[in-house]
């Protein structure tokens, strides 16, 4: 049986172009812990497991808890083009965060492991600022499942490895506490990838509302996309990519304003995944 999970249009060259995303190293133990934790902080909102101990699949929040909203942003890189970045591609976009702070608006970056290799500084702030949470996206951003938009696969006895060897690259760069969430290269995943990852205890994070911000020119179209998807416990992918995603800032700067005007509260992944559990 497939469980696969497609983006729109707007998004399905995602793939190919937009690569990895990680963080640091996972524990051995049912959920990742990319640093060592303090009896003072409190484990993030997970899921269960689904049937047969499957990874459970987490896509929106309760449309009953009030206008919460999460903005997602997959840091992409994939494990091959440092050749590119070196060339002096941008795979990052600090302006995008700093609009991010500047609005206050709360936000969970899924980060491939390659993408803190590349820019550890950037992975440091935005792991130490409490207005993020940097969850996982893979370390190479190739796909867990075959056809998934021209991505090459990473092979299910190198799933679990490939998740955590971008839980070290977060704590290499300095990310603290890296949350145990995933977030599947290209949307792609089916029942095997569920199985092999249950041994890594992350909830696997998908989305209601695709942005179409992907090699997007058109700011306009892209913040109007989501304004006209969003409703309350929303999760809304997005990515922080100058190259691939260049009109995502601008969108932000619109999208956020309108939101509020409507009576939306922003808030990250965990706060949603916190009242779904709490209804469930």
């Amino acid at each position: 049986m497939t469980i696969r999970v497609r983006r729109v249009a707007a998004a399905c060259a995602l793939g190919a172009a937009l690569t990895a995303c990680g963080a640091p190293s996972a524990p051995h133990a049912s959920r990742p812990a990319p640093s060592a934790p303090s009896a003072a902080v409190s484990r993030p909102p997970t899921l269960a497991p689904g049937p047969a101990g499957l990874t459970p699949v987490f896509k929106n929040g309760p449309r009953v808890d009030g206008k919460t909203v999460a903005l997602t942003f997959d840091a992409d890189m994939t494990a091959d083009e440092g050749p590119r970045a070196a060339a002096g591609e941008h795979f990052d976009n600090p302006q995008l965060i700093s609009t991010l702070r500047t609005l206050k608006v709360p936000a969970t970056v899924f980060m491939t492991g390659r993408w803190a290799d590349e820019y550890p500084a950037e992975a440091h702030a935005i792991g130490r600022d409490p207005q993020f949470e940097i969850a996982n996206h893979s370390y190479s951003h190739y796909a867990f499942t075959g056809d998934c938009y021209g991505l090459p696969t990473v092979s299910p006895d190198r799933m679990k490895a490939d998740v955590e060897r971008a839980y070290t690259a977060f704590k290499k760069a300095g990310v603290p506490n890296a949350m145990p969430y995933f977030r599947f290269p290209g949307g792609c995943y089916d029942r095997q990838a569920l199985k092999t990852l249950s041994a890594v205890g992350v909830t696997a994070v998908q989305w209601d509302v695709v942005s179409g911000d992907a090699f997007a020119t058109d700011s306009d179209a892209v913040a109007q996309q989501v304004l006209d998807g969003v409703k309350p416990g929303s999760v809304v992918v997005m990515h922080c990519t100058r190259s691939a995603a260049p009109a995502t800032e601008r969108a932000v700067r619109m999208i956020v304003p309108e939101l509020r005007k409507k009576g939306y509260r922003f808030v990250k992944v965990s706060e949603l995944i916190g009242a779904t559990d709490r209804h469930r």
